[in-house]
């Protein structure tokens, strides 16, 4: 079956008249100019842009459509409602092949796109429509080029209600109200409460006498009937670790020589992971992506903190011009500049994200950004230092240690300022031996055991801080 373009019902007449007026004008061949006969053509398209490639990343977040063209777009747009509708003009373009192929991109499990509809508005302007499932918040701005790309035109269309994070992991089935893995979830399993130090007795026992065993009296007056003392209710601190898989939606990452994507790479072994730490009855983790969609720099520390995590453990496969370079790595942050030349190199490379993924910055908070620079603490340093040398550690028992120490340089990533924060460099994605290592699923679940392992002797030396709710 042949898929027919939508084209706009507003579009249609504007359309129309479009084409009353090339035929028109094209009929008017002959012009006098010094006796000589010229030809007159009208052609509209001569100067306009070339769309080069049309994509769509749909997630829960957002979603974005990117079209990237050989030139800059200039677009206006506005909303409707009942029912929600996005109207989009984008100025010097021209109806084309590929542009229509924006119809069939947009599917059925798209959270916030019914369909799209193009047409040709009037010369020179093509029309988009976004039928809606919901109200949105929609972004529509431009990206200048960068690495690969040459110039974007970006629509990124976030709910007008996005929802609490805490509660969105509830709806989702994998939180409880009560913090714990939801029962009869593949991972549930009961909560086991923190037991009393060793040589301590239980304070809320001691706190209660009647719950120790007594003398009765010896002439005692009437048989009394005593309520069974009531068990303290003890509440077990969740513990809530933050997953941040690198890159994703329009940043690839780096790229292997077999053609293997950081990207991808970095979501399974977080998704594995992500199993592991679930586990454990008293611990719960956030992804801060869980396909394949691009979130800014700051909004995955946002993420972390709306749910008050207790790690942040940002996942990566490095890559080096030298194909050569090999070996896993642990980065945290750092207050006084890079510990190396390398890790400096690597840190501007990765903070480079949001210029390759594509964000709006009209809407980018760089006052946030300066703000999570100036609150990072020596203390947040000092603990990331601790999680990310128990983790090196284990990861140097099932790979080679690119450095066997932990690295410091400046990650954007890493500025949570109350959150112990690392990020896991896996191996080198430009090493054709590594990147091998990197596609398998047997060494990812050896990695993914690797930092388990690490987490698990972290807390054993440093358990987590009360906080303002026991979830």
């Amino acid at each position: 079956m042949s898929r027919i373009t939508q084209v706009c019902p507003e579009s249609v007449s504007a359309v129309n008249t479009a084409s009353t007026t090339v035929h028109s004008q094209q009929r008017r061949v002959l012009l006098k100019a010094g006796g000589t006969l010229l030809l007159s053509v009208f052609a509209p398209a001569a100067n306009a842009a070339q769309i080069l490639a049309v994509r769509v990343w749909p997630a829960e977040d957002y979603t974005r459509v990117t079209l990237e063209n050989d030139s800059e777009l200039k677009t206006s747009h506005f909303v409707l409602k009942d029912p929600y509708r996005l109207f989009v003009d984008i100025e010097g373009l021209e109806l084309n092949a590929k542009l229509k192929e924006l119809v069939a991109k947009i599917k059925s499990n798209d959270p916030y796109i019914k369909q799209v509809r193009v047409g040709q508005n009037k010369p020179n302007v093509v029309r988009l429509v976004f039928d809606l499932k919901e109200e949105v918040n929609p972004q529509v701005f431009t990206l200048q080029p960068v690495g690969n790309y040459k110039h974007r035109l970006v629509f990124d269309l976030y709910p007008a209600n996005p929802p609490d994070p805490i509660a969105a992991m509830i709806e989702k089935g994998e939180w409880n109200k009560d913090g714990i893995p939801a029962p009869g979830a593949p991972n549930a399993v009961a909560a086991i409460p923190n037991k009393p130090e060793a040589g301590k007795p239980d304070e809320k026992l001691a706190a209660k006498p009647e719950t120790q065993q007594q003398t009765a009296p010896e002439k005692p007056v009437e048989k009394v009937t005593e309520k069974p003392a009531e068990k303290p209710v003890q509440l077990t601190r969740m513990i809530t670790i933050a997953i941040d898989p690198g890159h994703g939606g329009e940043d690839p990452g780096a790229i292997g020589r077999g053609g293997s994507r950081e990207k991808d790479v970095v979501l399974s072994i977080a998704k594995r992971l992500k199993a592991k730490i679930e586990q454990h009855p008293n611990m719960r983790v956030m992804l801060t992506r869980d396909s394949d969609y691009f979130v800014p720099l700051n909004v995955r520390v946002q993420k972390a903190r709306a749910v008050q995590a207790d790690l942040f453990m940002s996942v990566h496969a490095d890559a080096f011009v030298n194909s050569s370079a090999r070996g896993s790595s642990v980065f945290v942050l750092s207050e006084k500049g890079a510990s190396s030349t390398a890790a400096r190199w690597l840190a501007d490379k990765e903070n480079a994200a949001d210029l390759i993924g594509g964000v709006n910055i009209k809407t980018h908070d760089r006052q946030l950004a300066s703000v999570l620079l100036d609150l990072s603490t020596t203390a947040q340093i000092n603990d990331s230092l601790k999680l990310g040398k128990v983790v090196l550690n284990e990861i140097g028992g099932i790979n080679k240690l690119h450095k066997g120490s932990v690295e410091q340089a400046g990650f954007a990533v890493l500025k949570a300022p109350d959150i112990p924060s690392i990020l896991i460099e896996t191996a080198f994605i430009s090493n054709p031996e590594e990147e091998a290592k990197l596609t398998d699923e047997d060494y990812q679940n050896q990695l993914a055991d690797a930092v388990m392992k690490g987490i698990k002797k972290y807390f054993a030396k440093n358990p987590p801080l009360a906080k303002n709710r026991m979830t």
